[in-house]
């Protein structure tokens, strides 16, 4: 009886001992979840996600307002943005890229030098799974969850068009184009010579990388080679600027037209040193541009692709 008695009392210590251990590690399980909670609530929050941003160049009006509209729309959803310039050099932007990478930045806003250029570093984001957003000027590669710029096809024919309507059947025009590899280059030029093609002869198209001192020098040196041009469709307004100066002065009363319809050249429409300019609102794809990263850090579904509204301005 006695040895029975030892046996219970030597089963219940042990059942005592598994509990208080079950109970001890359910305890430390608890503690460490509860551990955990904040920081996965942390990273969730509205505050914590930053937005890279990579910017063509900052010597130009149009991407200075571009860049106003993200700080703005930023600042007004509350999220943190690092803004880069890439003056206007491909690999510059694609160590600059590199660089918000490795930051680890949860989305990135690119506005490409150059949109052959660009696709590796889109694709290393893709890598990262860090979203990627392309705002005036897209990528040829590598994927993005949206797509904001103007109608730049529909932009040119407007600026074709205007021409048209405005110089002699048998009159040359010339054109001044932007930095090689641009999808906006590309699309610009694309609309303009559908609006023309058969019906008056282009003489010259240049490059002047979308910059008003090239646009001068390229222009001096068209209308030397090419006295007898009439009009000249510029795919930007730097460039028109350019031009505009190169030409003052001259005898000859050479219609101008630019794209983007910057503060210089609406001014310069009202004075008549340009014709006219096909006008964008980059402050406005700038705001666009966040706000559409916004709703897809939050979960939200995005448009693949965002038309920002155009405008041909005369006097």
């Amino acid at each position: 009886m006695k040895r029975i008695l030892r046996t219970i009392s030597t089963l219940a210590l042990t059942l005592l001992v598994l509990v208080g251990c079950s109970i001890e590690g359910q305890e430390k399980a608890e503690e460490a979840s509860t551990e955990k909670a904040p920081a996965k609530q942390e990273a969730n929050s509205d505050d914590n996600f930053t937005v890279g941003v990579s910017i063509s160049t900052l010597n130009n009006p149009f991407f200075i307002s571009l860049k106003d509209g993200i700080e703005a729309e930023a600042k007004e959803k509350g999220l943190e943005v690092v803004i880069v310039d890439a003056q206007n050099d491909s690999s510059t932007q694609s160590n600059q890229l590199e660089d918000l990478i490795t930051q680890g930045v949860d989305l990135i806003i690119i506005n490409p030098v150059d949109s052959t250029a660009v696709s590796p570093s889109v694709l290393s984001a893709n890598e990262a799974n860090i979203p990627v957003i392309c705002v005036d000027r897209g990528s040829d590669e590598g994927e993005i969850v949206s797509f904001i710029a103007s109608d730049n096809v529909e932009g040119g024919k407007m600026a074709g068009n205007y021409i048209l309507e405005n110089i002699g059947e048998n009159d040359k025009i010339a054109q001044l184009e932007g930095v090689p590899g641009a999808s906006s280059t590309r699309e610009r030029g694309e609309g303009f010579i559908q609006a023309i093609e058969g019906k008056i002869e282009l003489t010259a198209s240049q490059t002047a990388n979308f910059d008003r001192a090239e646009g001068l020098t390229v222009m001096e040196n068209m209308i030397q080679a090419e006295p007898d041009i009439k009009a000249v469709f510029c795919q930007n307004d730097e460039m028109a600027l350019g031009a505009a100066e190169a030409l003052s002065g001259k005898d000859n009363d050479i219609i101008i037209v630019g794209f983007d319809g910057n503060e210089d050249a609406i001014e310069a429409v009202k004075n008549g040193s340009l014709s006219a300019t096909v006008a964008q609102k980059p402050e406005e794809m700038g705001k666009i541009a966040l706000e559409t990263a916004s709703k897809y850090l939050h979960g939200e579904e995005v448009d693949e692709k965002i038309s920002s509204p155009l405008e041909l301005i005369t006097q």
